[in-house]
């Protein structure tokens, strides 16, 4: 089994999820709605789902979760806008609102994000790139 440091994982898996987003769709949408990857917005129950979001939730007063979900996914879109980032991971670095970006993630989930994206088994080793905020859209 290779051996790759958390940059050289975190590179592999953004690119495979960048071809699965879009304009109109977030990495916490897609990661949801496919059950891959952090499985984004789905990994929070309603009542946590709510609770990050509750600037939403108090604007706009979703009456499901699928609006909620839509809410997010939309405010997921314009934070990379405006930040010129690529995904929500990226941005989330920063914000920290939904999640902790790429440092939500441990060594062993960026080992098994990597094998269930990329197709390849790895084992991820520190290599001192946590508070990874250089992204910009490419």
């Amino acid at each position: 089994m290779r051996t790759m440091g958390r940059k050289e994982a975190i590179e592999a898996v953004r690119r495979e999820v960048l071809k699965l987003v879009d304009d109109d769709h977030s990495v916490c949408e897609v990661a949801g709605r496919l059950g891959i990857f952090c499985r984004g917005f789905r990994q929070f129950s309603d009542e946590e789902l709510a609770r990050r979001f509750d600037w939403i939730v108090k604007r706009r007063s979703p009456k499901t979760r699928e609006e909620l979900e839509a809410h997010a996914n939309r405010w997921q879109l314009a934070r990379q806008l405006v930040q010129n980032k690529a995904l929500a991971c990226d941005v989330q670095l920063a914000d920290r609102d939904a999640c902790d970006g790429w440092d939500t993630f441990s060594n062993t989930e960026l080992a098994r994000f990597h094998e269930q994206l990329c197709g390849e088994k790895v084992e991820v080793v520190d290599d001192g790139s946590l508070h990874y905020r250089t992204y910009s859209r490419a």
